[in-house]
């Protein structure tokens, strides 16, 4: 078979579910397609599973802005990963469904609810608050690093099973938190506090491809794995590395160990997850991932 042609009648539509609910399954001529979401809200990763009656090349979704690869799960099961990206407002958004060859095989809509989050007030050292003029060149030589890689995914998904947990401790930091540091107003949190102790071995989320492993001016000894498809993991404030750029990791290989180095007040780890672009909660990845 080649593409889909065949489907362009077919109208998929994406239902909005509650919290860590999988919905009932919606069929419309012949393709069932169910979503997974702990809630349709700003840093929220959603899992969209269709089932098509004959085998198929490709999909791909078109949502918030960004071009989703849908993945094979087997013959008639296709799932994609939508990130809602923390900026993303109120309201209700298109989502299209496309066959490998650009033909449109269905749309729909859903609504994305708003979402209040806490404030964090923190001391740290000024140079990381106000950075000299010296550094500004180097923050924004990274900031361009970090965009390139964000939109340079493998075409391939690298990751398989359930996500792990890096550290054996609890998250504490609460992601998307609106971040005071020394009394100014920064950007959101956008990752997951681990408090650990300094030298405590960091895990692989999950299998990927090391596509940065040093030092950040913010972020300090940072190592970042995409795990294809647009998604990636940031792991950061690593006190030493284990990983080189180009290496091919496993879930739960050590890529690091727990660090203070960049912008904390204290050693932890922190763990930030990137979906098509759309900074996500990774306490959100391991419970839709699994």
């Amino acid at each position: 078979m080649t593409g889909l042609p065949r489907f362009t009648s077919l109208l998929v539509s994406l239902t909005t579910l509650s919290a860590f609910a999988a919905g009932a399954p919606q069929t419309t001529g012949g393709v069932e397609v169910t979503t997974r979401a702990r809630a349709y809200q700003p840093g929220e990763l959603v899992v969209v599973t269709a089932a098509v009656p004959i085998s198929a090349d490709g999909l791909r979704v078109r949502a918030l802005g960004h071009t989703v690869a849908a993945f094979k799960m087997d013959d008639h099961t296709w799932e994609a990963l939508v990130g809602i990206d923390l900026s993303v407002a109120p309201g209700t958004y298109l989502v299209s469904v496309e066959a490998a060859d650009g033909h449109r095989v269905g749309e729909s809509t859903f609504t994305i609810t708003s979402k209040a989050f806490p404030t964090r007030r923190l001391t740290v050292d000024p140079a990381f608050v106000n950075p000299p003029p010296a550094a500004l060149e180097r923050i924004e030589r990274e900031n361009n690093e970090l965009a390139a890689l964000w939109k340079a995914p493998a075409p391939e998904r690298l990751w398989s099973g359930g996500f792990v947990v890096p550290v054996p401790e609890q998250a504490t930091s609460s992601f998307g938190a609106r971040s005071v540091f020394n009394g100014q107003a920064r950007t959101p949190h956008s990752g997951a506090d681990f408090p650990s102790p300094t030298g405590t071995p960091v895990h692989a989320p999950n299998g990927g491809r090391i596509v940065l492993a040093h030092e950040l001016y913010f972020t300090g000894n940072t190592v970042i794995i995409d795990h294809g498809l647009g998604l990636f993991s940031l792991l950061a404030h690593l006190s030493s590395f284990a990983v080189h750029e180009g290496d091919q990791v496993e879930a739960g290989e050590i890529v690091g160990a727990v660090g203070a180095t960049g912008r904390v007040t204290g050693p932890h780890l922190h763990w930030a997850v990137r979906a098509n672009d759309a900074r996500v909660d990774p306490l959100s990845v391991l419970a839709l991932l699994r």
